[in-house]
């Protein structure tokens, strides 16, 4: 009986998984980050370089703990991450003169061309919603992330 129940247990879950919230989240996410990944790769890149680009300051630098911040990335992918992009010529590190012990981030010249497709494609993607998406929904939905977000720093949930 015990294998029964799990059994119906895993048939409804199969058929619930399209109603869950979390479900939802997923799928789409995971859908917006294959379709970054491949227009980012008709430019020998990746989504995680084209948000880490738009993360930094295409004038000024940015110091690399606020971009793991900006991110919501932990330090150590972003290591990573900073040193794929240096490999590639899109970045150069130098010390930062207010805090010796940070290191500041700057585009290089191809890293600032990088930076531009990576914004153009996110506009892109944000236009084709906003034309698409009713603007009423679209404000539900803002609306219906920013209060499970708030619920999740808040430890409402579990």
């Amino acid at each position: 009986m015990h294998s029964i129940y799990c059994g119906t247990f895993e048939l409804q879950f199969s058929k619930m998984k399209d109603q869950t919230i979390d479900y939802a989240l997923r799928a789409t996410w995971q859908a917006v980050s294959r379709l970054y990944n491949e227009q980012a790769a008709h430019y020998e890149g990746s989504m995680a370089i084209g948000f880490t680009l738009l993360s930094i300051d295409k004038d000024k630098g940015t110091p690399a703990t606020e971009i793991s911040a900006r991110m919501g990335m932990e330090a150590t992918s972003l290591t990573r991450t900073l040193k794929t992009l240096t490999e590639k010529g899109l970045i150069t590190k130098h010390k930062n003169p207010n805090d010796g012990r940070g290191v500041l981030v700057y585009l290089t010249e191809l890293g600032k061309e990088k930076r531009e497709l990576s914004k153009n494609t996110v506009i892109q993607f944000n236009e084709i919603i906003k034309l698409t998406v009713d603007p009423e929904k679209l404000t539900h939905f803002f609306e219906v992330t920013e209060t499970i977000n708030q619920l999740i720093a808040d430890k409402k949930i579990f």
